[in-house]
């Protein structure tokens, strides 16, 4: 759970809203410090091979399907995310 600005954002929700999008392969959604809302949001994204899309577009994409407060305000593209032997993603290493 993230908490932005008083309201409680989760995770999940907004990695399964990423995922939807046809050029992403997979999403993790962390917290970043913000000095005035508590937490950011940011998104770090795998793109399918050959999908072409941008930071700006998975953003619009989020807006037209969650609540303003649950957008992310960074998208960072990453080949591949740190995974425990099990296959969970290893957030804390962002």
């Amino acid at each position: 759970m993230i908490k932005r600005a008083g309201e409680n954002v989760s995770a999940s929700e907004v990695e399964e809203t990423l995922k939807q999008h046809p050029a992403v392969f997979d999403a993790a959604v962390v917290a970043m410090p913000d000095p005035v809302r508590d937490h950011a949001i940011k998104a770090y994204v795998i793109l399918k091979e050959g999908a072409p899309a941008t930071a700006g577009q998975l953003i619009g994409w989020c807006g037209e399907r969650l609540s303003s407060f649950k957008v992310p305000e960074v998208v960072e593209f990453r080949d591949v995310f740190p995974r425990t032997s099990v296959g969970k993603i290893q957030k804390h290493l962002f």
